[in-house]
């Protein structure tokens, strides 16, 4: 790196006539070309510093790997989605994004549809993947007069839409701070559509709410520090004018999952927003100390489709988007020579997609599992 500032330097003193001596009788001259000499100096420096990551980064990335085999054509069909496709031909499929050949006449290079026959070729030794059509129009096109819904979707929204829905992560202040319910009509334990419910605590000036169940407390499995509650949505309530000086707040059930319970908390409604696709991407960074720890639905194995909680979030700069591979841990065996225990490597097991982020904690779905999973398993960069 200093040889390299130091060439900079000097081919920059050659081309400003600059010299490292400063004539006698001249010192303004001189100290003004030594400043300059200075200037240039650092700014060489500067570029040498600021160019020297992007080669790194450029040198580091491998060039693609197909799987064996791969299709020279292939058709697409209604049930595929985009991870399908790219699995399909990519050991890696969430650098799908470099397959896709590049076309900048479209808006939208995510789009393709049923239908379309998709040609592998080679550019510059590197696969790429177009649309075979009039023209050789190219693959990452998606502008049609279709509408958006008839397009694959990067991944099964199917899978994700309800989830999410119904469930979410909250804070421990959060949950704390919530109103609950104390009691249904006529002290009821369980209550349901048109039922009237007692709430405790202060509500917000919103009429609506949703009521949620804690299911379990998100622990991470290395500091035991708490990461949040993974709640359950069972129902929706409106809010009614209270009577009097009474504490309690009346509501209304106007929809329900499960039926209501004394203990359930409010929480006013949020935003859901699932965008028009995941992209599959890798981290920005180095993932470190992560692991599955809890499963939905109580399983207690974890298969393609499933969906995990991981002890990631926002903090860990996270993205909605991000895979990430799971390892298990190897297991120990005997050293038949020295003696003792040794363990073997971390086994690859599968591969999830994170679908939401929360501060502390992560939804992931998993899209491919070798072997049965289970939580504690780790979570690393792909």
């Amino acid at each position: 790196m200093l040889a390299e500032v130091n060439k900079g330097v000097n081919t920059l003193e050659k081309s400003k006539g600059f010299k490292r001596k400063t004539a006698r009788g001249n010192t303004k001259v001189g100290a003004a070309e030594t400043w300059r000499g200075v200037c240039f100096a650092w700014l060489a420096v500067w570029l040498v510093s600021a160019l020297a990551p992007a080669a790194v980064i450029a040198q580091a990335q491998p060039s693609l790997a197909l799987n064996p085999e791969v299709p020279l054509t292939y058709l697409v069909k209604p049930d595929d989605t985009l991870w399908d496709i790219a699995a399909l031909y990519l050991r890696d499929p969430w650098r799908w994004q470099a397959l896709w050949a590049e076309n900048p006449q479209v808006e939208n290079p995510q789009l393709i549809f049923p239908g379309d026959v998709l040609r592998l070729f080679w550019k510059d030794g590197s696969p790429q993947l177009t649309q075979q059509a009039q023209a050789d129009i190219k693959l990452t096109p998606g502008l049609r007069a279709s509408p958006y819904e008839l397009a694959i979707p990067m991944i099964p929204r199917e899978q994700i839409a309800p989830f999410l829905r119904n469930h979410s992560v909250v804070k421990p202040e959060v949950l704390d701070a919530s109103p609950y319910v104390v009691s249904g009509d006529s002290g009821r334990l369980m209550s349901g559509v048109g039922d009237t419910i007692f709430t405790m605590g202060s509500a917000s000036e919103e009429l609506d709410y949703r009521l949620i169940r804690p299911v379990t407390a998100l622990e991470d499995p290395v500091t035991g520090e708490h990461l949040g509650t993974f709640v359950l949505e069972v129902g929706e309530a409106r809010q009614r004018r209270s009577q009097g000086d009474n504490e309690l707040t009346p509501m209304t059930v106007t929809h329900m999952r499960q039926e209501i319970r004394v203990g359930d908390r409010l929480q006013p409604f949020g935003e859901t927003d699932l965008g028009v696709g995941f992209l599959p991407q890798a981290p920005q960074g180095n993932i470190e100390k992560g692991f599955l720890i809890a499963v939905a639905d109580g399983l207690t194995q974890i298969g393609p489709m499933d969906i995990v909680v991981i002890n990631l979030g926002e903090r860990e700069a996270l993205r909605v988007g991000d895979v990430l591979a799971i390892h298990q841990t190897g297991p120990l065996v005997e050293e038949p020579v020295a003696g003792g225990m040794v363990r073997l490597p971390d086994i690859r097991a599968g591969v999830l997609l994170v679908f939401a982020v929360y501060e502390r904690a992560s939804f992931g779905l998993v899209l491919e599992a070798k072997r049965a999973m289970a939580v504690g398993d780790k979570v690393v960069n792909p």
